[in-house]
């Protein structure tokens, strides 16, 4: 089940749901934001899933049409843009760890002890998945920003003057929301382009975290129900045209 948030012609909001032909979308009745039917699934105490099913109308809408007129928005998005924070862990990119040590064993030599940067890493992978009623260890973390940060799907990515590079990123985004009760809840799984800096981050390998600090896409489509066991695509950005 994929999920897509949009804009109408009149500016008003709407949720669809992707239909069989991945060319169009069926509108969910009385359903302006993901966020909203989050929250009533938990108020309701049943899933998302469930109530995308009762709420799934017959008419259709043209999904391409809607991405030609940049009418689609980011699968999750919060009205108060302050209150929508988006963050990572590079526990999957074991490029990034291997050059980030690599920068310390050009410090200090090859006899030097492992560089603090692998430390946390190597401790994130290892207890990183707790079994139940465990606590795990706080992997390697980076914030990147709030929701003013993240651009509609085929949006431009915009670069900051102080930037020395951007790069794509190609991602899995896990998208959460925090109910009334203080427990995470997960909404879906979406793609994204993290966009990164990586010049900056090859200067230090402290600065990993700075090299984040940019604009990021995500979507268009959230995914309901549990990932594939493999996902393959192709990222690309394009300049100037």
């Amino acid at each position: 089940m994929r999920l897509v948030q949009f804009r109408m012609a009149d500016g008003s909001r709407r949720v669809g749901r992707v239909c069989d032909d991945g060319n169009h979308l069926h509108p969910l009745e009385k359903t302006s934001s993901v966020l909203e039917l989050a929250e009533a699934a938990i108020a309701q105490g049943t899933s998302i899933a469930a109530l995308v099913e009762k709420r799934t109308g017959t008419a259709k809408i043209d999904y391409d049409q809607l991405l030609r007129d940049g009418q689609v928005l980011a699968p999750v998005d919060h009205p108060e843009p302050a209150r929508f924070l988006v963050t990572g862990t590079g526990l999957t990119h074991t490029g990034s760890a291997a050059a980030r040590n690599q920068m310390h064993v050009l410090t200090h030599g090859e006899g030097a002890d492992e560089s603090d940067s692998l430390k946390i890493f190597r401790m994130g992978l290892e207890g990183g998945k707790p079994g139940s009623g465990k606590i795990g260890i706080q992997p390697e973390w980076f914030f990147k920003g709030v929701g003013t940060c993240v651009v509609p799907p085929g949006a431009p990515l915009p670069m900051p003057a102080f930037a020395k590079a951007g790069a794509e990123e190609a991602e899995i985004v896990g998208l959460y929301v925090n109910g009334p009760d203080g427990h995470p809840y997960r909404i879906g799984y979406a793609l994204g382009n993290e966009y990164s800096d990586h010049v900056t981050e090859g200067e230090n390998y402290l600065y990993l975290a700075h090299s984040k600090l940019r604009s990021c896409s995500i979507g268009p489509e959230l995914l309901i129900g549990d990932l594939p066991e493999e996902v393959r695509g192709h990222s690309r950005i394009l300049r100037n045209g």
